[in-house]
């Protein structure tokens, strides 16, 4: 590897995930619940995509693996955790390895519910989990118009891009 790889400030990374929709399950989205939804995500956690994404960019930036590497769903120790926990282990990963998180830019596609009103407390909400400013972290939500699984509303998926710079 050279040198100047290796001395490099910043890296990117990007994320996707998707999850299933079922009724009787509750919706969390960038660590918010979304209320008025009568569908939340079959997962092994709290079915976060977003957060979940989001990792996955995060580790990807220092080639780190993804989040089913972490936090495999093959065990207990993971069920039904909130993906908020997750994503602060995460952090604490890219710290420990001296790095700080410089930006993160999400896109949610999911047809219904529609989420714009949910998006200003998921950046609030990221942005405590991160340890960054607001300004650090972009959401936005679309729709398919009603093409692919996501349009006929049995999933959502969602892609996450990260860049992290070196503290040291």
């Amino acid at each position: 590897m050279s040198n100047e790889y290796k001395n490099c400030p910043f890296r990117v990374g990007n994320g996707y995930d998707v999850h299933q929709m079922k009724e009787g399950l509750p919706m969390w989205l960038g660590g918010v619940r979304i209320e008025d939804s009568a569908v939340g995500f079959v997962a092994h956690s709290d079915g976060d995509v977003a957060i979940h994404a989001l990792c996955d960019a995060l580790l990807g930036c220092l080639a780190l693996g993804d989040i089913g590497h972490h936090f495999p769903d093959t065990g207990d120790e993971w069920a039904g955790i909130d993906s908020k926990i997750l994503l602060s282990k995460v952090i604490s990963m890219l710290s420990e390895k001296g790095w700080a998180v410089g930006n993160a830019d999400i896109t949610i596609a999911l047809q219904k519910p529609k989420i714009a009103k949910y998006v200003p407390l998921m950046r609030k909400t990221l942005a405590d989990v991160m340890g960054v400013d607001e300004d650090q972290v972009s959401v936005k939500a679309t729709t398919t118009e009603k093409m692919g699984f996501v349009g006929r509303c049995e999933g959502c998926q969602v892609w996450a891009t990260a860049l992290i710079w070196r503290k040291s």
